[in-house]
């Protein structure tokens, strides 16, 4: 394979992975969010929360630069199952639990109200963000020795048992077992980041192409690494996600035993992204011919991308080069020049240092 190793992590580096003002953007509505909840909830009576957790692609780092911004950040919050009482000293319902939260984030500030939907509440902003706010309740048991445990629950349609930083955890741990760096976010990341921006190189892929979280599943199942060629590593890993999926459509949850992200044994979006993973394996065959050059090659990856990025590298790597041959070619021409004349004066006179 041709190696463009550089390209593609130029490539993840400047078009892939969030900027640090993104980043920073980011954290300030998410807290700002935090403090609106609590504000909200005080105000109305309602009990404090416990704490507040990010979760989702925000807490794991495998978000991707989008062009309208368009971002959706998971931050649950958590509160003990004991304060979750209704008016009538009742235990509170999941969907009321929800409705709580969405009536303490309202406070008349956004264009779209917050909205009640099954796993979270959603907090819209203008400039495209969005922010999931998942329930929680934490419920303490003990045995018959006194001794406390506890686990958490997820507000759904029902209490369902659940914690996502089980996932984060999860993910954490599968990116420092199988990366072979340890910089920059470690390679698996890198590598499920850009898988990600792939599945959203075409705007008429969404709602088509299996989720975020389904592609990171995949990664960790089918990574393969390579310390010294990114553009290998990314490319056998697409190639081995592919192969996975001819033998099988379904993606099982991380830490929810007998759960799974796709539905059913022909999940149309996975199905929707083992064909599009064909593609681009096609796509980049040509870069290991044995003739294949480096325009060839960078062409092949802006095919995948659907970009003009790579091929931009190559024509700012020309007039880079040319700018310094150009002093040179300069320099030597006069040097040149002045070497022509000098001979002939000292021949002319008939001494000096050449003599």
């Amino acid at each position: 394979m041709y190696d463009c190793a550089d390209d593609v992590l130029a490539h993840h580096d400047e078009k892939v992975t969030l900027p640090q003002a993104e980043r920073t953007a980011m954290r300030d509505r998410r807290n700002a969010n935090r403090d609106r909840l609590k504000k909200g909830l005080k105000d109305k009576g309602k009990p404090a929360p416990r704490e507040f957790k990010s979760q989702g692609s925000y807490a794991m780092k495998t978000m991707i630069q989008h062009p309208a911004k368009d971002y959706d950040i998971d931050d649950g919050v958590y509160f003990d199952k004991e304060v979750l009482v209704g008016e009538r000293g009742a235990e509170m319902t999941a969907l009321q639990a929800r409705h709580m939260v969405r009536d303490a984030l309202d406070d008349g500030s956004f264009k779209t109200p917050p909205e009640v939907r099954t796993n979270c509440v959603r907090v819209y902003y203008e400039a495209g963000y969005h922010v999931d706010v998942p329930v929680y309740r934490r419920v303490t048991t003990k045995d018959a020795f006194g001794n406390e445990t506890y686990h958490y629950e997820l507000a759904s349609s029902d209490w369902k048992r659940s914690d996502a930083r089980d996932v984060t955890d999860w993910f954490e741990k599968e990116n420092t077992d199988q990366s072979p760096d340890t910089g920059n976010g470690r390679q698996l990341r890198r590598i499920t980041r850009q898988i990600k921006k792939y599945a959203r190189s075409r705007h008429s892929w969404a709602g088509q192409i299996l989720s975020g979280f389904g592609i990171t599943k995949l990664v960790t199942e089918s990574f393969r690494k390579n310390a010294y060629r990114e553009d290998k590593a990314l490319h056998d890993t697409m190639k081995a996600i592919r192969d996975r999926l001819n033998i099988s459509l379904v993606v099982r949850h991380p830490v929810t035993p007998g759960e799974t992200i796709t539905k059913g044994n022909d999940d149309a979006r996975a199905r929707f992204l083992r064909d599009k993973l064909t593609e681009a394996i096609n796509n980049l065959a040509p870069t290991f011919d044995p003739d294949c050059t480096r325009e060839k090659a960078l062409k092949c990856w802006d095919k995948v991308f659907n970009t003009t990025f790579f091929s931009d590298r190559l024509e700012k790597t020309a007039k880079a080069e040319a700018s310094v041959a150009a002093p040179s070619i300069l320099s030597s021409g006069l040097l040149g020049a002045i070497g022509d004349r000098a001979p002939a004066a000292v021949r002319k006179e008939g001494g000096g240092r050449y003599a």
